[in-house]
């Protein structure tokens, strides 16, 4: 299952790839646009962090499928490495991840609300389907059956599209994508460190810390140091 990051700030890309089993990173234009930074260098030293074999998420801007399918060729040819085209589930949208998928441009489908958006982008030829969990939520829908119906709907018919949960409000959203047979979950960085954010654990590694100290001295500081 892929752990995503859901971002496009350098420093919290650069601390997620050193700490956690990071596959990627999704962006959008909002969060391009909260970095204040030209897009392709941005996004170029994203790529950098990440290595090329990484995927790296990158969403078109424009409202016409004509103006999706040139805005997937530019991103392919201006940035290297494992490149995901975001395409949003317009009508118009569909029709780009046609085309796309003719052309070998591999494409995600976001902005997904319903079982049906889904279907509909996976055999249009979507490689990724992207549920946005929480803000369904809002709506007073339900993201985690929208993501299940999904995953069934996937696998009795055999389609090979891959769901990435999006759009998580915490923690326990995750835990349930994960639980309901997603492929993977992109979640803000934030949300990707509190699942090891636990102030039992710190208190039981203090512990076991404090009763080797007790025994083997002060300077007993690691397996190496001890006699």
């Amino acid at each position: 299952m892929q752990l995503v990051i859901d971002s496009a700030n350098i420093e919290k890309i650069k601390y997620l790839q050193e700490y956690f089993p990071i596959d990627g990173v999704t962006t959008n234009p909002t969060i391009i646009v909260k970095e204040k930074k030209p897009f392709l260098p941005l996004l170029q030293e994203i790529r950098d962090i990440i290595g090329n074999e990484k995927e790296l998420f990158v969403q078109t801007v424009g409202s016409q499928a004509e103006e999706m399918v040139k805005e997937a060729q530019f991103i392919n040819k201006e940035l290297s490495g494992n490149i995901i085209v975001k395409i949003p589930v317009t009508t118009e949208g569909i029709k780009a991840i046609k085309l796309l998928k003719e052309q070998g441009i591999r494409t995600l489908a976001t902005t997904v609300y319903t079982p049906m958006s889904a279907y509909v982008a996976a055999k249009a030829g979507a490689e990724y389907v992207a549920p946005y969990v929480n803000r369904i939520d809002n709506l007073t829908g339900n993201g985690i059956q929208v993501v299940k119906d999904i995953v069934t709907i996937f696998k009795q018919h055999e389609l090979s599209c891959k769901l990435l949960g999006a759009s998580f409000g915490n923690v326990q959203q995750i835990q349930q994508v994960c639980l309901a047979g997603a492929e993977g979950i992109t979640a803000a960085p934030e949300l990707i460190e509190a699942m090891l954010t636990i102030p039992s654990v710190d208190a039981n590694v203090q512990q076991f810390k404090d009763d080797w100290l007790a025994l083997y001295g002060k300077g007993a500081i690691n397996l190496m140091e001890t006699k």
